[in-house]
């Protein structure tokens, strides 16, 4: 190869290398709600209950599987896994203490020093799909 195509083959590696991290650093706090089919599901007002009203649901858990890949996976990891962007939700307590984490952190999210780490999800998604989704990291918890 000519020195001339060399080089330009060098900058597009970095070029797409720059772009490639850049898309990671900004990706998250970034997110797009995805709306999540709760049917079947008990309808439970606007007053968000303290604790988990589905645990041990099986339709609840389906549901919460599914959206958890849609909302929650871009962070937390496919099966709940962290890659290390943000915290592995197997670890989240069970039943009432990992309930009360979970409620605050959905509904009000995590602004640290002004940076987003995690959006607020209460309003967009609605209390029914956010506590199936626990009932759902429930089956996935590891100690």
């Amino acid at each position: 190869m000519n020195a001339r195509l060399l080089r330009l083959a060098a900058a597009g590696l970095i070029f797409g290398g720059v772009a490639a991290a850049s898309a990671v650093a900004f990706a998250h706090g970034d997110v797009t709600p995805q709306a999540v089919d709760t049917t079947g599901l008990e309808k439970l007002g606007e007053a968000w209950r303290d604790s988990n009203p589905y645990r041990g649901n099986a339709r609840a858990i389906e549901i919460g599987a599914s959206a958890f890949n849609q909302n929650c996976a871009r962070c937390h990891g496919l099966g709940a896994v962290s890659g290390g962007i943000a915290p592995d939700l197997r670890y989240l307590d069970l039943g009432d203490v990992g309930d009360e984490w979970f409620k605050e952190r959905v509904i009000n999210g995590s602004i640290r020093n002004g940076v987003t780490y995690m959006p607020k999800f209460g309003e967009s998604l609605g209390q029914e799909a956010l506590w199936a989704i626990r009932s759902w990291l429930e089956t996935v918890h590891t100690e």
